[in-house]
């Protein structure tokens, strides 16, 4: 694995549409859940379309954006190389062949519901996102030592949020306003 080159102009990008299409077609088929550290790997470590940096700024505005965050992303991406054109085909690319494994699985899983196995690779299946979610959290801690606020900071802040969602059952949406504001606040005041 080749590291990424550092400046925009040599980075590797998609040639064409239909390579847009097909690349996020496959990391669409890849992800069942925890798609985040799937896509991170193909599209930072893998492709090199993003660096790093790139990627979790462009995560955090697809976070905030109505919809789906790895679709806003895709649309994002598409959007950077190729325009409105790129947008749609990120969007097609990301919805084709997942919306038709989705509708067949919807009628395997119709047929087979009421055995307990079936419940029991589901809940499996849970567990695994959650790992690949936890996983990936932590690889890309690693840069915050780049972030205006610090390590510590963001640690506190990712805390938080934590204790808002899981110890106190408020919303997301709600942990979201008051912890990325608070966040947003202290990074506009170290930055100014």
């Amino acid at each position: 694995m080749n590291p990424a080159p550092t400046t925009t102009a040599e980075r590797p990008r998609p040639h064409n549409l239909r390579e847009l299409f097909w690349s996020l077609t496959f990391l669409a088929l890849q992800g069942f859940g925890g798609v985040l550290a799937v896509v991170q790997r193909e599209l930072v470590e893998k492709r090199g379309w993003l660096s790093n940096e790139e990627f979790i700024e462009d995560w955090a505005v697809a976070q905030i954006m109505p919809g789906p965050n790895v679709v806003n992303l895709c649309i994002m991406l598409g959007e950077r190389y190729f325009g409105w054109r790129g947008a749609l085909v990120g969007l097609c690319g990301m919805l084709a062949f997942p919306m038709l494994v989705v509708i067949s699985l919807t009628l395997v899983y119709s047929q087979f519901a009421h055995y307990p196995a079936a419940a029991g690779a589901l809940r499996g299946m849970g567990a695994v996102a959650a790992g690949l979610v936890a996983g990936m959290g932590l690889k890309l801690a690693a840069t915050l030592r780049l972030h205006p606020l610090g390590k510590w900071y963001c640690a506190g802040l990712a805390l938080a949020a934590f204790a808002l969602v899981a110890v106190l059952h408020l919303p997301l949406f709600w942990a979201l306003l008051l912890v990325g504001g608070t966040g947003c606040v202290l990074t506009y005041r170290r930055l100014a």
